[in-house]
């Protein structure tokens, strides 16, 4: 049986241990594994009757290629935030514009020629909601998927822990103590960095992850949307937006 696999979405940890683990696991059932770089952007910008494309977005994956992938960050197949059943104009492949075309398009027929193509029986795709959600479309048609959850948001339905979450907490936390440490010092260049770390991780993920955590707007309750205020609902503020707040008053005592 030949898999491809690719990831899509933002960057989080462990993408590339991901991808290795599931090419060893295939080469111990004596399956093949076929990598797709960018996404699904890769699949739409593929081109049978220009061999390059080929060359630039697909890569056979063995244990000898992928041995040492996950001694770095990153994914080594890169990634997209393209979703082929809803594709802008400024994002369409300059092979597939037609004048008659409307957008958003929908280019699943493209997406399935090219799996077909290349000769592929399922699909291993790596991400969030939206890369999934679209698995998850071509999953109905009949297309065999097995889909790996991945946000450091930990807000795809139907999931415990998704790859990435638990470092997103860790190091939120961790940015929050170092800040208390340095601002009860003297040094303000300690502080000012430590600052800096604070606002680049907790601006999304104290908002979002202890909101979770307290079963707020944006937590794992809910249907397939997440709910009421889930992913892309318009729920209240939650209670726990002040965790931060609390955490700079803190320091100042």
């Amino acid at each position: 049986m030949r898999y491809g696999i690719f990831t899509g979405g933002g960057d989080v940890p462990g993408l590339n241990s991901t991808i290795k683990a599931s090419v060893y696991r295939a080469a111990d059932e004596g399956h093949e594994v076929i990598g797709l770089r960018r996404g699904w952007a890769g699949l739409l910008h593929l081109n049978p009757a220009d061999p390059q494309t080929r060359e630039q977005l697909v890569v056979p994956l063995t244990r000898a290629n992928t041995r040492t992938i996950d001694r770095s960050g990153g994914t080594f197949l890169h990634t997209s935030r393209t979703n082929p059943g809803r594709v802008k104009e400024k994002d369409m492949p300059e092979h597939l514009r037609r004048p008659d075309r409307t957008y958003p398009a929908d280019l699943t027929d493209v997406v399935v020629a090219n799996l077909e193509h290349l000769q592929i029986d399922a699909l291993i795709p790596i991400g969030g909601d939206d890369t999934l959600s679209y698995a998850a479309r071509l999953h109905a048609a009949g297309y065999p998927q097995v889909a790996i959850p991945k946000t450091m948001d930990n807000d795809v339905y139907g999931t415990d822990f998704c790859i990435g979450f638990s470092t997103a907490v860790t190091r939120s936390v961790q940015a929050i103590s170092d800040l208390r440490t340095a601002a009860k010092s003297d040094n303000k260049s300690a502080i000012e960095a430590k600052t800096r770390t604070l606002g680049d991780l907790s601006g999304k993920l104290a908002e979002r992850l202890y909101s979770q955590a307290g079963g707020g707007p944006e937590g794992g309750a809910g249907g397939p949307h997440g709910g009421p205020g889930g992913p892309g609902g318009h729920g209240h503020k939650p209670a726990d937006d002040g965790v931060v707040d609390a955490e700079f008053e803190e320091v100042k005592k």
